[in-house]
């Protein structure tokens, strides 16, 4: 009895609110009514339910009366439906027994279960116009609907053997059911999800309507699943129609600013600017609100401004490795390097990583006499075996000598030149002087001096300093020249 006044007083609540609701402009209320074909469906791992006792359930006739409340929901044509419904649901057994085949004491059994439910819909409508006046309207609802279980009650009737008779008696009568959480109990909530679909002929509503619960509404002492299903057809009148809103100025742009306050009518922009953007007066893509530098381009990072350039070099100080020294783009900022600290930048240093005179290009001062002094005492020590390109054991000395002297001026290198008297064809002559000149090299190396400091020329027979039609002339044309010269000269 209490749950009844529990029910009773929320249902009441709910219809005054959505009384009430229906007052402001765009909301309305229907009185809404309909006749529905309800079964409750039972699902279970009995075997043979189905044959034995499922075959004799069908449906019951119910129906369902209460209010709906509709608020548009956006411009779509999509409206919000809510309502509140009294709405009866249950279903039917009914079975004859055939005496002829079966022992029974009963004749004949039929029970009806009512379920009486208080069901809150909630639908999403979408509405086609049908007419010009946009009176008439083809809809499609679809939502959940969560219910409260009023109260539970089946009525009876069957024809059963009086005791100790062979005389069948008719019975009937309506037993209450428990409704609570308890075995043999219905719940009190139900879930489930709605549709209906209809005509909304001026202030009428003509509709199909079908419900399925989702949740399991009996307790049963035995694994099983019950769930109401209904099919139906309603009948609605509106009570109110939606007062119209005063019709507010055009905003074309949609930029919430009247179209009669607004400079650019068809470009969003905000009040400060009267509707217009906010300007970009350097054209940089950051607008004049948020650029700290408006007259001149800049970037997001530094609010509008040109990455900035501390030592006023050219090269901003992103990109400069020396951010405080003016330097050059080619070494990131930073000065030319001077890598022998000799006073001339490696850029039109001759000898970037040796000291020297600017007037030598910077290149360090060797003494020429004691070098062709050198060049002229080794060329005169190194022989060659006749005829081939092995020295004598007496070049050594000398080829050691001119090491020492490349190993005490590392600023020097040394080109070899390898000539031929006329004895002999060119290119025999050639191979000759360029075999005798890398044995020289060879020998060099060996010593210690990379061999990127030596250069060898072979020149044959093509350059004699003497005839070679005496003796004396044709030895002193086979010879090897040493010529020191400066790296980078």
């Amino acid at each position: 009895m209490n749950n009844n006044r529990i029910y009773r007083n929320l249902f009441s609540v709910i219809f005054s609110i959505l009384v009430y609701s229906s007052l402001p402009a765009q909301i309305r209320l229907a009185a809404v009514g309909g006749v529905h074909s309800s079964n409750l469906t039972e699902t279970n791992s009995v075997p043979g339910y189905q044959n034995s006792i499922g075959q004799y359930y069908s449906t019951n006739t119910g129906f369902e009366l209460g209010v709906l409340g509709e608020v548009p929901f956006g411009k779509n044509n999509l409206f919000f439906q809510p309502g509140i419904l009294y709405s009866t649901k249950g279903n039917q057994f009914q079975r004859f027994y055939d005496s002829t085949i079966e022992k029974s004491d009963t004749l004949y059994n039929q029970h009806t279960l009512n379920l009486n439910y208080i069901e809150i819909p909630l639908y999403m409508t979408w509405k086609a116009s049908l007419s010009k006046n946009q009176k008439s309207h083809f809809f499609i609802s679809a939502g959940p609907y969560f219910a409260f279980i009023y109260s539970v009650s089946q009525s009876y009737q069957n024809r059963v053997l009086q005791y100790n008779s062979s005389n069948y008696i008719y019975q009937s009568g309506t037993e209450d059911l428990l409704v609570g959480n308890g075995p043999g109990a219905y719940k009190t909530f139900d879930i489930g999800i709605a549709a209906k679909a209809g005509f909304e002929l001026g202030s009428v509503l003509i509709s199909a309507y079908f419900s399925r619960g989702l949740t399991n509404v009996y307790n049963a002492s035995y694994p099983s699943g019950f769930h109401n299903q209904v099919v139906g057809a309603s009948l609605g009148i509106w009570l109110n129609n939606p007062k119209p809103s005063p019709k507010a100025d055009s905003d074309i742009d949609k930029d919430g600013i009247p179209d009669s306050q607004d400079s650019c009518k068809t470009i969003p922009g905000p009040p400060k600017w009267h509707g217009c953007p906010v300007p970009d007066s350097d054209l940089d893509g950051i607008n004049d609100d948020e650029d700290s530098c408006k007259t001149v381009p800049g970037v997001i990072r530094y609010h509008g401004c040109p990455i900035p350039d501390s030592d006023n070099d050219g090269v901003n100080d992103e990109e400069d490795s020396c951010k405080e020294v003016p330097g050059s783009k080619k070494y990131h900022g930073c000065p030319i390097p001077d890598s022998d600290h000799d006073g001339l930048n490696d850029e039109i240093d001759k000898c970037p990583y040796e000291p020297g005179p600017a007037d030598n290009q910077g290149c360090p001062v060797v003494l020429k006499a004691s070098i062709v002094k050198i060049e002229q005492i080794v060329a005169a020590n190194v022989m060659f075996k006749s005829n081939s390109a092995n020295l004598t054991k007496n070049s050594y000395p000398a080829i050691r000598e001119l090491a020492d002297s490349l190993k005490t001026n590392p600023d020097l290198n040394l080109l070899i030149e390898g000539h031929t008297d006329n004895r002999g064809g060119e290119v025999y002559n050639m191979k000759l002087s360029a075999d005798r000149a890398n044995a020289v090299k060879n020998l060099l190396i060996r010593f210690g001096i990379p061999n990127n400091r030596i250069e060898i020329k072979a020149f044959g027979d093509s350059q004699p300093i003497e005839t070679n039609k005496t003796s004396a002339g044709r030895t002193l044309n086979r010879r090897v020249v040493f010529k020191f010269h400066l790296k980078n000269s």
